[in-house]
């Protein structure tokens, strides 16, 4: 059975108690290790748990990854004395699979001799780490110069419902997938039912999915699912990169559901909540995921993740434990997204470690630190401006505002992935063009023309091509 390790160890065990996905066996022999495989009825229904807890010297309690409807008391249950492994290596490449390697894309079952791996695997030793950075580009203008991405690193795309995560991380495949040599390993955590059909769609139609995993635990699946399916998406990175010495970009939408089905699991196995009802292992359990994002010795996993931010709270506890562990940080904005500033991320509480003279160079920090020091003059001003008007500023304080506002219009960009409900082509931008614009608005050189022009724009030469296109509409009227 897919998801189960080879080499079981034959014993067995018999159910004793059954509370939806949360299942209660005795053994005579010695208990299983915590994380191992369990089979209920493994001539029938062959229903796959993970144990979570040693009840006494006889009985230990496991939590259900597949649905437990049909399955009773006194069933018998094999213990393969190994945690769950998914299929890894080639034969998942152009796959979409579930939590348990199994495929979901109509085509096929995978090759039974195709290798297989652990879902939990150790952090890679610091001593196998490669300590050089090498940035990434990803093309879209206020990421690379806010937030830059280095190969091995983690960035995380934090929001509330209906800000863009999902559209910004669908771009980012599409920018970075194309031309990254690499494999990239999408994981879908309880997201909804449709959205693994349509990444598969997009991804044929971007051309790279031979080079792309997709694993899917959807919201209708059981939470042990949902809980479970990073680790197996991580588990098929690793592969490539430790055993094919392959670079890896692991995309994860949502980490918040993550999260979350743990602390449904936790509360199904009965453990006292811990601050705002939240798993007490919460800090653990994010620990153990995102310490195996990182280099090894030949390559590197980076990860893009999506975080959704509940009611807009920042200081929620699972944010709080998934942004430790972040290089990059990427805030995005409703009140951005609300001035049709799109992608709507937040240039003051966007950072990064990485965003240093000694990584990224002195004119990189220093044109960074610019912007964020003027569109910070014009949020203080806003209040003022709101009550009495940009005219009551003083001189300096307009042409201030105005650059602060012509560069927040520069930072825009239209999305390849959006083309279809915007109308207008998708860009791409060198990080030395985006330098260059920025570095032009804040020395002035724009200051006489139209915000309009700036907006939604790729470089400041097709901005420049659509103000002299706009002045001689104006003269010729």
């Amino acid at each position: 059975m897919s998801g189960v390790a080879t080499g079981a160890t034959g014993s067995t065990a018999r159910v004793v108690a059954l509370r939806g996905p949360v299942v209660d066996f005795t053994t005579e022999g010695p208990l299983p290790a915590i994380h191992d495989a369990v089979v209920v009825d493994p001539g029938g229904a062959a229903v796959l748990c993970e144990v979570q807890a040693h009840l006494d010297d006889h009985r230990f309690r496991a939590i259900a990854l597949q649905p437990t409807q049909g399955l009773s008391r006194l069933m018998r249950a094999e213990l393969t004395g190994a945690p769950i492994t998914v299929p890894v290596g080639a034969a998942v490449l152009g796959r979409l699979l579930d939590v348990l390697g199994q495929p979901g894309d109509g085509g096929g079952p995978l090759p039974a001799d195709a290798p297989r791996r652990a879902i939990h695997q150790p952090a890679p030793p610091l001593s196998g780490q490669r300590a050089e950075v090498q940035l990434f580009a990803t093309g879209i203008k206020v990421l690379d110069l806010m937030a830059p991405l280095a190969q091995g690193g983690k960035a995380a795309m934090f929001g509330g419902a209906g800000v863009g995560k999902t559209v910004l991380v669908t771009e980012l495949i599409h920018a970075m997938v194309a031309g990254y040599d690499g494999v990239s390993v999408f994981a879908g955590v309880g997201e909804r039912s449709r959205e693994g059909h349509e990444m598969l769609h997009d991804m044929r139609d971007y051309g790279v999915l031979d080079r792309t995993v997709l694993v899917y635990g959807q919201m209708n699946e059981p939470p042990g699912a949902r809980w479970r399916v990073p680790m197996s998406a991580l588990a098929m990175a690793e592969h490539v990169r430790d055993s094919e010495g392959r670079n890896v970009l692991l995309l994860m939408d949502n980490v918040f559901r993550f999260v979350q089905a743990g602390s449904e699991v936790s509360g199904l196995l009965g453990r006292m909540p811990s601050r705002v009802g939240y798993q007490p292992t919460l800090a653990s359990e994010v620990a153990d995921l995102q310490e195996r994002i990182t280099s090894g010795a030949r390559a590197s996993v980076t990860a893009i993740e999506a975080v959704y931010v509940p009611a807009d709270d920042f200081t929620d506890p699972a944010v709080a434990a998934i942004s430790t562990h972040m290089d990059s940080t990427v805030v995005l904005s409703r009140d951005l997204a609300a001035q049709g500033i799109y992608p709507a991320i937040d240039p003051l509480r966007t950072n990064s470690v990485l965003l240093d003279p000694a990584i990224v160079g002195a004119k990189h920090a220093h044109t960074a630190a610019s912007v964020r020091e003027l569109i910070e003059h014009y949020e203080e001003l806003r209040d003022v401006i709101a009550l009495l008007g940009v005219e009551e500023l003083g001189r300096e304080e307009q042409l201030l505002v105005g650059r602060a506002r012509r560069l927040q219009r520069f930072l825009t960009q239209p999305f390849f992935v959006a083309a279809a409900f915007t109308g207008m082509e998708g860009r791409s931008v060198p990080i030395e063009a985006t330098i260059a614009g920025c570095d032009a608005i804040i020395a002035g050189d724009c200051d006489t023309w139209d915000e309009a022009s700036l907006y939604m724009i790729g470089d400041l030469e097709e901005a420049r091509a659509r103000e002299e296109a706009r002045k001689a509409k104006g003269a010729a009227a």
